[in-house]
């Protein structure tokens, strides 16, 4: 099977808190870093504004520039976090996917907010990171517990759709049958079309067979492009 991200089955991992609320894309990864059609090597740059004192260029060294030690991701209590604890609204602004690369490439593979912006919600689901949607309540309960414990882990079952905290206390989430399938399996769109790349092939043969014309045009086609 082809897989385009590391398939999400159970996950046990540092939650780090981002308390704020209706943080955009903008904020996740600032245009000058969208440089690049790739999915990786944004994760230097994720909350570049709000990580570095100084002004990030793309290309740029990140491991001597001076940071703003008051930053959660700065704090040495957080790191190697793979879980972020967030606020209203997290994701909205631009739709750009660089935002959930940005955060995948981090080390972030899950989320807990309350809810998200729609466009980003869909693009984490298809680029491998979990957003849970957990009641504002039990996240709010979250950031209490979790900024006065460090070290606070959480596990995160995506087959029985647990979050299970260190006291054993669970908590159901929902998530789309579907997408659920693809974060199990490691698929994203392309992924999933190529399991059909055999019954494409054969359709694509005999497609040829009843129009054969086709077959002019695309052999004409590369002939265009490099003109």
């Amino acid at each position: 099977m082809t897989t385009a991200f590391r398939a999400f089955t159970v996950l046990q991992g540092l939650v780090a808190p981002i308390d704020r609320a209706n943080v955009d894309t903008d904020a996740i990864i600032p245009k000058q870093f969208m440089k690049s059609i790739r999915r990786t090597g944004y994760g230097d740059n994720l909350f570049d504004e709000w990580r570095y004192l100084d002004a990030g260029e793309p290309g740029q060294d990140c491991r001597a520039r001076p940071r703003r030690p008051e930053f959660v991701l700065n704090q040495a209590r957080y790191t190697g976090a793979s879980i972020l604890l967030v606020r209203n609204n997290f994701g909205c602004g631009s739709s750009r996917e660089h935002a959930v690369w940005a955060l995948r490439d981090f080390g972030i593979r899950a989320l807990i907010a309350p809810s998200y912006a729609g466009i980003f919600h869909g693009n984490c689901l298809k680029n491998g990171l979990l957003p849970i949607v957990l009641d504002e309540t039990v996240v709010q309960n979250l950031f209490a517990v979790v900024l006065s414990q460090p070290g606070y882990q959480i596990s995160i079952d995506l087959l029985r759709q647990t979050v299970t905290l260190p006291s054993g206390r669970f908590v159901d989430f929902d998530i789309d049958s579907d997408r659920k399938q693809r974060l199990l399996e490691g698929l994203d769109d392309i992924a999933i079309t190529l399991q059909q790349s055999d019954a494409i092939k054969e359709y694509e043969r005999r497609r040829f067979l009843l129009e054969p014309w086709l077959q002019s045009c695309v052999d004409e086609s590369p002939r265009r492009f490099s003109r």
